[in-house]
């Protein structure tokens, strides 16, 4: 269903000002930032190296997930980037690893060529912005929406981002899918039923961030069948 006007133009300014935002955050705290995110994706997350994660080349400011990706790589996992493969369709992931032959897609961002098709077990998503319900709103093309609409049954989705990007919510409609985590410099959030709830590092905590993870992952099992 199309978005009303006034939320339609809401999105489109909201879109503007945090990418402007996320633009002007200072060289230092970025990679300050992007490390903590690293560090705190490998804590949490190991699960991540047996599996395929589909993840993305960063633009316009946003979370660098590669250090991240390149890790999970070398201990054993498949990881692709996504490529715009028709207007209106879902996107397609295809393998990566450092050196990969390479082409300029939509908005110029690279993906691997002639390189096979992979079905992502997890996925790592970069927001514009994010709510405290763990909705994501993206750049308004609606690829995320179409691909995680037409995934079934649905991979791990993992948003990455810096505190900067959060707001109260972003009014999610009926197409709108939320997120399983969030990831930001301030350390890993669950998206729940009462909203984002933050992870410690303690054993504690991650033990249930395990717990969640094994669940999420039970469910989305048969996509590990999937190539």
């Amino acid at each position: 269903m199309p978005l009303s006007r006034a939320l339609s133009i809401w999105r489109r300014n909201l879109r503007a000002t945090m990418i402007e935002t996320r633009l002007s955050i200072p060289e230092q705290d970025r990679r300050k930032w992007n490390d903590a995110i690293t560090q705190s994706l490998i804590r949490h997350f190991p699960q991540l190296a047996s599996m395929r994660i589909g993840f993305y080349w960063p633009f316009k400011g946003e979370v660098d997930g590669r250090h991240a990706i390149r890790y999970f790589r070398m201990s054993g996992a498949n990881v692709a980037l996504p490529r715009v493969v028709a207007k209106g369709e879902p996107l397609q992931f295809f393998e990566w690893w450092p050196g990969a032959p390479m082409r300029r897609g939509v908005w110029d961002i690279p993906y691997p060529e002639g390189t096979r098709r992979i079905v992502p077990q997890a996925l790592f998503i970069a927001p514009v912005a994010f709510d405290e319900a763990g909705y994501r709103l993206g750049y308004g093309g609606g690829y995320y929406d179409r691909t995680l609409a037409a995934m079934s049954p649905q991979p791990l989705k993992i948003a990455l981002a810096f505190e900067a990007s959060r707001i109260a919510t972003i009014h999610p409609q009926a197409h709108d899918i939320p997120m399983d985590f969030v990831v930001t410099e301030q350390g890993v959030y669950h998206a729940g039923p009462n909203g984002l709830v933050r992870l410690g590092c303690s054993r504690e905590s991650l033990r249930r961030t395990e717990q969640i993870l094994r669940q999420r992952l039970a469910e989305s099992a048969r996509l590990g069948a999937l190539a």
